[in-house]
């Protein structure tokens, strides 16, 4: 086979590709990276379906941070992205269903192909529409969307806040979940550690426009300047319910017992002082985010375990899945019913695990579960900070 003819094989190979995955709906992401142009980082593209048509979304990511979409018909895209790539990039990524191709571009044009797509179930094709269902969608929440800057005052979302609001919603989806678990009348909500109070006023809003509930909010931060900045925000919306404390959120006494805490991503220990504070208010429903798990990987001393915390990069994997497993077990110790639960896509963030903590009303605590704490802090060589906080 000639050097051109070996050329265009692989080309067509990779448009074959793309076109394949399309068709069969597979196609999760495109990303071409490594490109010529400095001020360009990257281009994303994506299928989604609308009004019964299959398109391809194409963003591309400037340098500045600024995002550029475009949306052609799907059948265009396999020529539109070999060509893009061609042109401009060194490096493609097809993402499916089934696995992932990487394509490579060389200094002399040929392409190099690494294909390790299998035949998968299951299709990765979103509706273009799915933003209408969002809860934040309500004309209602346009208001402090665009406080927070967020959106603009019509409620378009700008383009460099988009992951902010797909994560501030899907947070409202997971209190929607749980709404049952709260209970009658007036609401005492608090947000511990609540930074630039974006959950604060969502789930405020959540409450009082959507539910039609009577809320006392409480954002809780030892920045002052977040906090005279958020009690001005909340003043202007009139959002009377709305109260902005600085101080520290572990001892921070609500006048009535919590209904629901939250926090978001409260960094390393931050999150065992907003759990310890729930648990001894007894509140209701905790809904916290962790954040930069630090503690345990000083503390970490296990010689079963040293094939893997030799290795600072899986040491520190295996910290952060071993520190929210005990806060877990911990907070069943205190009568919780505890689940970990998926945030956002782990493409937007790697901080997306949410724990989720719903008070038992009745049945006492099961008896094993201090000792089994215990028997896992001392498998780790740990002494967590909840633990500590909690009196252990």
């Amino acid at each position: 086979m000639t050097p051109g003819k070996r050329k265009n094989d692989e080309k067509n190979q990779m448009k074959s590709i793309i076109r394949k995955a399309a068709d069969d709906r597979t196609l999760k992401k495109i990303v071409l990276s490594r490109p010529a142009d400095k001020t360009v980082k990257k281009l994303s593209a994506s299928l989604f379906e609308k009004n019964g048509s299959l398109f391809m979304q194409l963003e591309t990511i400037r340098s500045d941070g600024k995002a550029v979409h475009e949306n052609i018909p799907a059948g265009e895209a396999d020529a539109y992205i070999e060509g893009m790539f061609k042109s401009g990039y060194g490096q493609a990524d097809i993402i499916t269903t089934g696995g992932s191709c990487t394509a490579l571009l060389s200094s002399s044009g040929k392409i190099h192909i690494k294909n390790n797509i299998k035949p998968a179930a299951g299709i990765a094709v979103r509706q273009h529409d799915a933003e209408k269902r969002y809860i934040l969608a309500d004309e209602s929440a346009h208001d402090f969307l665009y406080l927070l800057d967020i959106s603009d005052q019509k409620g378009r979302v700008f383009d460099k806040k988009r992951a902010k609001y797909r994560q501030i919603n899907r947070f409202l989806e997971l209190v929607d979940d749980v709404y049952d678990k709260l209970p009658p009348g007036k609401l005492t909500v608090c947000d511990l550690c609540c930074g630039k109070s974006y959950l604060t006023f969502a789930v405020y809003w959540y409450l009082t426009f959507k539910r039609d509930r009577a809320v006392d909010m409480y954002g809780v931060d030892l920045k002052s300047d977040m906090i005279a900045g958020s009690s001005a925000f909340a003043e202007k919306l009139g959002y009377s319910g709305m109260h902005f404390i600085c101080g520290d959120a572990f001892g921070f006494v609500t006048p009535s017992k919590p209904a629901l805490v939250i926090s978001l991503h409260a960094c390393d220990t931050a999150t065992d002082i907003v759990l310890a504070g729930a648990v001894k208010q007894e509140a209701d429903v905790i809904l916290s985010t962790p954040c930069c798990h630090h503690e345990l990987s000083g503390q970490i001393d296990s010689p079963p375990l040293a094939f893997i915390t030799d290795s600072p990069i899986l040491r520190q994997k295996l910290c952060d899945a071993a520190t929210d497993a005990l806060r877990m077990l911990r907070l069943r110790c205190e009568g919780y019913d505890v689940t970990a639960i998926e945030l956002v896509d782990p493409d937007e963030t790697p901080k997306n695990v949410l724990l989720r903590a719903v008070r038992r009303k009745n049945g006492p605590v099961d008896a094993a579960l201090p000792e089994a704490y215990r028997t896992a802090c001392r498998f780790l060589g740990a002494d967590p900070a909840l633990g500590r906080l909690l009196g252990d």
